[in-house]
């Protein structure tokens, strides 16, 4: 287990050093008038998915049964940022179908969070329990997950969905036969004996 934790600090720390940079790139839809909150919201959710993951990775490393202190203490700030995000987006009045999967991921990063907490809880109530600890190194794989998306999301990456693609097929398969059909060209005058040109020549 510490040959994972190990790995996944490498893995968390190379992913913050990333998001600083499509931060940096995604400047201007964070200072966005209209929708700059909920983008601010996504990069702050990446931020504590890949803290969460990096916290617990390396405090797992210290000798003397740190991990489950780590796992609730994060856990726990965890918490508190979803309910403040989900408290600012109603607030802003910005939760509407367009940034309904916004609010769905805070609820599945919440769930995420409470999970890490009981069995953080668990760990130090039963410090030889490694199936606790087996729990948090997989909720550390999930918040890598969860903040690659949020991350992908924030730079504005293209999203090709199933749902989406099997409605514009259908929506272009019904539309096709009620496209007007093309005016035919008007005939061309022929040329010589037979053009009308209303003139008369010299007598």
């Amino acid at each position: 287990m510490n040959d994972f934790f190990t790995a996944s600090a490498s893995v968390a720390g190379a992913l913050i050093g990333l998001l600083f940079v499509a931060i940096s790139v995604a400047s201007d839809r964070l200072r966005a008038a209209t929708d700059g909150q909920v983008h601010r919201i996504r990069a702050v959710a990446a931020l504590t998915a890949f803290t969460n993951s990096l916290s617990v990775s390396l405090f797992s490393l210290i000798p003397g049964h740190k991990i489950g202190p780590t796992a609730i203490s994060v856990a726990a700030v965890g918490l508190a940022f979803v309910v403040a995000s989900l408290l600012s987006l109603i607030r802003l009045r910005q939760v509407r179908w367009a940034t309904a999967h916004d609010a769905l991921f805070l609820v599945g990063l919440a769930f995420t969070f409470v999970v890490q907490l009981i069995a953080g809880i668990d760990v130090n109530a039963h410090a030889g329990n490694s199936g606790d600890v087996d729990t948090i190194a997989i909720l550390v794989v999930i918040c890598f997950l969860l903040g690659i998306g949020r991350s992908w999301e924030l730079i504005g990456g293209p999203s090709i969905g199933i749902r989406k693609e099997v409605t514009a097929l259908v929506r272009a398969h019904q539309g096709s036969p009620d496209e007007p059909q093309g005016t035919p060209a008007p005939p061309v005058a022929k040329a010589g004996s037979e053009a009308q040109t209303g003139e008369t020549g010299p007598t």
